[in-house]
């Protein structure tokens, strides 16, 4: 494929913000204020034998001199207290610069087997997985392979739907203003465990014409980053999970992170648990969200990783050994609007607390990373829960470090 240099023309049009709330089977955004799930668990201090399995052995420790200390001990105390609540289900981590000040770990990985939460369990990420698509894509970027101004038609002669194609580019893939829909539709719904590829997913909206004028409105897509997914494929000849796991992965250090098959036996991993249906009405019971999943993650959401792998993105992408310097900033440059103080970058949300990150959130998920370069500190919270990050995530927005 030919080299291309071309910049993207300034955006011009007004945007339209679509927002998305609430945790469903389409990720959210920007998670709104929530008190999380009640839950039996509790917390116990570092070294405390549990004494019933309603006392959950807590992760925690300090492995350097945080310059910001006063502002990790009120985080830390604020996730610890959820926790003593019974209100977070997960693991939490703050970072600062490339080492981890603070862990902790709480609640049940798998309630039937009564294995608790650890600082090397998996969760399911949501949507978060669209922050390594977004790098994959951008490194295609910087080896000329492609510009973020190419049509999808230019990459893709043969996307089945030639109208979307010649109309839709990289960059409004990449911000979710291509006008593409969503991937979990009726559908969808009828047999979610059997998609199991970004090719299984492109029947449910390929057909479909944009919502929107590309470029001129906003609306969240998981669609778009299917079809992000696909691009990586089409131009690196590699198989889009081998892609990522070469060129992502395996650089940042990220030796646990994968999309990982429904059906596959992972030692460590937590099953999620929700209290909602598909379409995210609560139902009063507790049950594992395995059934309304996707049987493997894919390029917009559902793989896996655990609070330490996240922690080594984040500071492999900030010391720039994923892109350049340069490719790392317009990867990160806010975009367009998506909510009060929240804009999109390419793949990233980029709060204007000055955080960068992104966040997951569906039946059984609550998930986000947050981190602060100018700083230096990462905030990571995974939970196996429906809504326990949602409230750490607004603490954090309303006392960021400084």
């Amino acid at each position: 494929m030919r080299k291309r240099t071309g910049t993207r023309p300034a955006l011009t049009v007004v945007v339209t913000v679509l927002l998305l709330g609430g945790c469903s089977a389409t990720d959210s955004p920007v998670p709104s204020s929530s008190t999380g799930s009640p839950s039996t668990t509790t917390v116990s201090d570092v070294g405390t034998t549990p004494t019933a399995p309603s006392m959950v052995p807590s992760v925690t420790s300090t492995t350097r001199v945080d310059p910001s200390v006063a502002w990790t001990d009120r985080v830390a105390q604020h996730i610890r207290q959820q926790a003593n609540d019974g209100l977070f289900s997960g693991c939490a981590l703050i970072g600062v610069d490339e080492e981890i000040v603070w862990q902790l770990s709480a609640g049940l990985a798998d309630r039937a087997d009564n294995r608790w939460n650890g600082p090397d369990t998996l969760f399911n990420l949501g949507s978060m997985n669209k922050m390594f698509t977004a790098v994959a894509v951008l490194q295609l970027v910087e080896q000329g392979e492609v510009s973020v101004d190419d049509t999808l038609a230019s990459i893709w002669p043969e996307y089945p739907n030639r109208a979307v194609a010649e109309q839709v580019t990289i960059h409004q893939l990449l911000t979710h203003t291509s006008g593409l829909g969503d991937t979990f539709t009726a559908e969808f719904a009828e047999d979610p465990n059997r998609y199991r590829s970004n090719a299984d997913f492109l029947p449910l909206f390929v057909d479909q014409p944009p919502a929107f004028e590309p470029g001129t409105s906003v609306g969240y897509s998981n669609a778009g980053f299917v079809v992000l997914g696909l691009i990586v494929e089409q131009i690196s000849g590699q198989d889009y999970y081998d892609y990522v796991r070469e060129h992502v992965f395996r650089p940042a250090g990220m030796g646990r992170t994968d999309s990982y098959a429904l059906d596959e036996e992972i030692p460590d991993l937590a099953m999620g648990y929700t209290t909602k249906d598909f379409d995210g009405r609560e139902t009063g019971v507790v049950a594992a969200n395995a059934p309304l999943m996707p049987g493997r993650g894919f390029a917009a959401g559902g793989g896996y990783s655990t609070c330490g792998d996240l922690f080594r993105f984040s500071t492999a992408l900030l010391g720039h050994r994923l892109l350049t310097l340069e490719v790392t900033t317009q990867l990160l440059e806010p975009r367009v609007e998506l909510a009060p103080g929240v804009s999109q970058g390419y793949g990233f949300l980029i709060g204007d607390d000055g955080s960068i990150g992104h966040t997951g959130g569906a039946p059984g998920i609550c998930s986000f990373m947050s981190v602060y370069p100018k700083s230096g500190h990462t905030a990571v919270v995974l939970s196996n829960s429906d809504e326990d990050c949602r409230q750490i995530l607004d603490y954090l927005r309303s006392d960021p470090p400084e």
